[in-house]
């Protein structure tokens, strides 16, 4: 097997007197795509903050294509999608596009080359002069994406990208996801979507700051001998709190 673009090993996360996470470990390999589920406050939001290098393991270790935040290679196939959108809304979506590529470091050549496609697969092709704060939440969501995309990262974490899209915008970006992994990018996006979890090459379930459960999505509901992964989902909590899940 090849080396895991994002590997997380043993992680615990403390805020003063609150650990937050509890021994965390996953790996994403290249091509593939892994969802990361769970209820609101399960702990998502600050893993992703460790994967990005925003903030750092109390214990245990982040690696991105085998370096340790701050990354000084691997930022630069990084691509990031935060939960809240961090744009200029005074601006079009083309300078807001130019503006993050020059932080990331690329040419003038770079970004014009960068920015047709990533607005295309981030189906904004026909905004780029569109100024943000005109633009409905959704668009502003796909924008974030875009912006990710820029670079062209071989590494792609992405925070609840779909929250706010239509059914037809959902289904494209999933399409454009799979698309980056055919591609050989590592993908790595949370969701409590259960629908748009099935979409993933595995899913990994978490529930108070623990990952309670990893394989794909199928197997998941075979070993659990339901039909959808939220019951899925449901059946391995109340497992969990028998304390039977060994797994």
């Amino acid at each position: 097997m090849t080396r895991p673009l994002i590997d997380i090993q043993n992680v615990f996360k403390r805020f003063r007197h609150t650990e937050i996470l509890h021994g965390v470990s996953l790996q994403v390999q290249p091509g593939e795509i892994v969802g990361l589920v769970g209820p609101s406050g399960c702990g998502k939001t600050t893993l992703i903050d460790l994967i990005v290098g925003l903030t750092t393991p109390t214990s245990g270790s982040v690696t991105l294509d085998g370096e340790q935040a701050p990354y000084s290679n691997a930022r630069k196939t990084l691509g990031y999608m935060p939960q809240d959108t961090a744009l200029y809304e005074d601006i079009t979506a083309f300078d807001n596009i130019r503006f993050f590529g020059a932080l990331q470091g690329m040419s003038k050549r770079d970004i014009a080359d960068s920015a047709a496609r990533s607005l295309k697969l981030a189906q904004l092709q026909n905004s780029e002069r569109t100024v943000v704060r005109t633009l409905s939440g959704g668009m502003k969501r796909r924008l974030s994406l875009a912006v990710a995309l820029l670079s062209g990262p071989k590494i792609l974490i992405m925070d609840e990208p779909t929250v706010g899209l239509d059914p037809v915008h959902r289904a494209a970006l999933w399409n454009s996801f799979r698309l980056l992994a055919d591609q050989g990018a590592a993908l790595l996006v949370t969701t409590h979507v259960m629908d748009e979890a099935a979409h993933c090459d595995r899913v990994a379930f978490m529930r108070d700051g623990t990952l309670i459960y990893c394989d794909k999505p199928e197997s998941i509901t075979a070993h659990t001998d339901t039909v959808s992964l939220e019951e899925a989902f449901i059946k391995l909590v109340c497992r969990e709190e028998r304390g039977g899940l060994h797994a």
